[in-house]
């Protein structure tokens, strides 16, 4: 029986999202209806769901409709010297089950895979479910969470597989610039290693312009054969609801492979998802959603990083440059709080919902003190979480116990 360990992000989710009076864990951007899409939308003659209402609801175009498969690789196309064929596309029910079709598809036993970490623990737990070797590759708080390429060529051995990043990052808020990227794919290009890239939270690029040297492209832009990425609907554009992500590569054959896969799990996504999923994505929707997501993605970071300057005695943090959420470490006297304990009494006494770092994104003693903040919820479930987060550390902070002081992640 293949075991995997439990999947600690998404059983803590699980267990308090409904019960939280302030929901600060949640990844997405605030979620919106199909009411709001149509509002943003500059087509205001379509109605996303109206060819539906008389259709016969088949499994549908089983690797994704033609319009939402070529509306993504238009996508990976912009700026690259060859453009992305609409059949290296695979629809899937989330970047969650694309992530799983990658991993699956592509490793085994004997397989040594590479992880970026800290990230999201389905990326390094599955592999190894799977029987790869698995070394983490990790980022550098001191270096603003950043990846060192010659860390990673020492990690390199005869059976590595895959190389897997996340970017932008989860739960830090990092990005991996454009030059780690580029050196990233030379590596990989000396072994014919294949570069896995999850990149759902991707383009939520909120303190980086793009005109900036080191803004990261998808990693498909390079041009490398052996590189194949994830997306979703869920993080960037507001509508997890609809469970719509996809697989994306330069090589048919990966594509081929994950679709092989899929066939033992979901036959298709459902005729209404890929509907709206190719409402929301086409020209005339895509960019004012976006461009609300960055804005609500700016002022909301304002608020956050407000309320950390204010509370320096308690917490300190890097600032994300892209993405949804904030890794940020509460101390006591320069010791970490238990973050598990700091969550659960937070919850239970003022309904403010946080995710503790040690027990989803580290396990033993990385990440004590740790938490991850979602931030691109509405601006009022923010304010007043952080207002009532404030007012916990006021009265209740004395009561979180500490650990003893450990290495601050390098």
């Amino acid at each position: 029986m293949v075991k995997i360990e439990a999947f600690a992000v998404e059983q803590w989710m699980d267990k308090y999202e409904l019960t939280a009076k302030y929901n600060t864990a949640e990844t997405c951007c605030a979620s919106i209806s199909v009411d709001d899409l149509r509002a943003l939308s500059e087509d205001k003659e379509t109605e996303p769901l109206a060819k539906l209402q008389s259709t016969k609801l088949t499994y549908g175009a089983i690797r994704g409709s033609d319009q939402l498969r070529g509306t993504l690789a238009n996508l990976y196309s912009v700026k690259t010297p060859t453009p992305l064929p609409r059949d290296n596309i695979l629809i899937t029910a989330g970047a969650i089950q694309a992530n799983f079709l990658v991993l699956y598809s592509l490793v085994g036993p004997g397989d040594h895979v590479i992880c970026h970490y800290p990230t999201y623990q389905q990326l390094y737990s599955v592999p190894a479910s799977l029987g790869a070797e698995i070394s983490l590759w990790k980022s550098k708080e001191s270096d603003g969470w950043q990846l060192d390429i010659e860390e990673l060529k020492g990690l390199i051995r005869p059976n590595t597989k895959l190389i897997i990043i996340n970017n932008p990052q989860n739960p830090t808020g990092a990005i991996v610039p454009r030059e780690t990227l580029e050196n990233l794919i030379e590596i990989a290009r000396e072994s014919s290693i294949t570069l896995f890239s999850d990149e759902v939270y991707r383009p939520l690029f909120h303190n980086i312009s793009p005109m900036d040297p080191q803004f990261p492209p998808s990693l498909l832009s390079f041009g490398y054969e052996h590189t194949i990425a994830t997306g979703s609907l869920s993080k960037a554009y507001s509508l997890a609801g609809i469970r719509v992500g996809w697989i994306a590569s330069r090589n048919r054959s990966l594509v081929e492979a994950c679709a092989s896969a899929r066939d033992y799990t979901t036959i298709s996504v459902g005729q209404i998802d890929d509907a709206v999923a190719s409402y929301a994505l086409a020209p005339e929707c895509i960019h004012n959603l976006l461009k609300r997501n960055l804005e609500l993605a700016r002022t909301n970071l304002a608020i956050l990083e407000k309320f950390v300057d204010s509370h320096r005695w308690g917490c300190e943090w890097i600032k994300p440059k892209a993405g949804t959420t904030a890794f940020v470490r509460f101390t006591k006297m320069g010791k970490p709080v238990n973050d598990v304990v700091f969550c659960e009494m937070l919850q239970e006494k003022s309904g403010v919902m946080l995710v503790p770092g040690s027990l989803c994104f580290g396990g033993g003693e990385d990440f004590h003190g740790y938490v991850r903040i979602g931030y691109v919820c509405e601006t009022e479930v923010l304010e007043k979480g952080l207002e009532a987060l404030g007012q916990f550390m006021e009265d209740e902070y004395e009561g979180v116990p500490s650990l003893k002081k450990t290495k601050t992640p390098q």
